[in-house]
């Protein structure tokens, strides 16, 4: 036995625990955020910027008759409409990397393997921040002023992001199932942008007949609107709070142990 051998036997390597696994996949995946600096500033920016203002001049006038009217209701739901979008990105990361074999690889190496997932998801909400940021600041241009002043503004974007955070897992199961990135995408968006369009994102669902009321106030989009709604302008109730709560709770319970069981069982193949 030489000097090294005789070293790392009394000094063996011990494999990162949880946490540190999963900062290290968070740090990975701000790397390769790093590396597409442009398609970044185009997704949580620019992009957030075109939608808010299409919508707030191309509606303004036909329901509230003034952008400054129309904005107080509109922005609350941008933040959501701006923010679920980008969760898709964290079912297409996955699905590239497994596609491309990155994944059978990081299986053989001793760490604790759903951090693989949980780095790439937690660290994607540096992205659905930077969105929510861009929104914010527009819609303060365009006249909006939240009732609940700066700690409404706050406790609102923290629950967009953790809402965001619980709908990710959604995409990331589709992700792991999915054969293609560009699978990924297609399916997703025929999720999310029915439920986006068919929600109280746009427009108050009191004007609209009582059965399609109903069927648009159940709506986990629109439960995620109105409580985002409530905290920027100090009108929340309990209701709201635990329907909004309640709603992404419900999400992770469900699709976070399953996507880390589908995963998980991908990986041993």
């Amino acid at each position: 036995m030489n000097v090294a051998q005789a070293s790392e036997t009394r000094n063996p390597r011990r494999s990162p625990g949880a946490l540190a696994a999963t900062a290290l996949f968070m740090r990975r995946t701000l790397h390769h955020m790093g590396n597409n600096g442009f398609g970044l500033a185009i997704e949580a920016v620019f992009s957030p910027i075109v939608m808010l203002l299409i919508f707030t001049f191309l509606f303004s006038g036909a329901i509230s008759g003034s952008v400054s009217g129309y904005i107080q209701y509109l922005l609350p739901g941008i933040l959501v409409l701006t923010v679920v979008p980008m969760t898709v990105y964290s079912g297409t990361t996955l699905c590239n990397d497994i596609a491309k074999g990155v994944y059978h690889r990081f299986r053989t190496m001793p760490f604790w393997q759903p951090a693989a997932l949980f780095g790439s998801v937690i660290a994607d909400g540096l992205r659905y921040l930077a969105a929510l940021l861009t929104v914010l600041a527009a819609g303060l241009a365009l006249g909006f002023r939240p009732d609940g002043g700066i700690a409404g503004a706050v406790l609102a974007s923290i629950y967009v992001l953790i809402f965001a955070f619980c709908v990710s897992w959604v995409f990331a199961l589709i992700g792991i199932v999915a054969k293609q990135p560009e699978t990924v995408s297609g399916t997703s968006m025929m999720i999310v942008y029915p439920l986006l369009f068919a929600s109280n994102v746009l427009v108050d669902t009191s004007t609209m007949p009582r059965w399609l009321q109903s069927a648009i106030d159940a709506n986990p989009i629109s439960i995620a609107v109105a409580l985002t709604r409530g905290l920027l302008h100090s009108t929340a109730s309990s209701v709201d709070l635990a329907a909004g709560i309640g709603v992404g709770f419900l999400l992770v319970i469900v699709f976070a142990p399953l996507t880390i069981y589908v995963y998980l069982k991908r990986q041993s193949r």
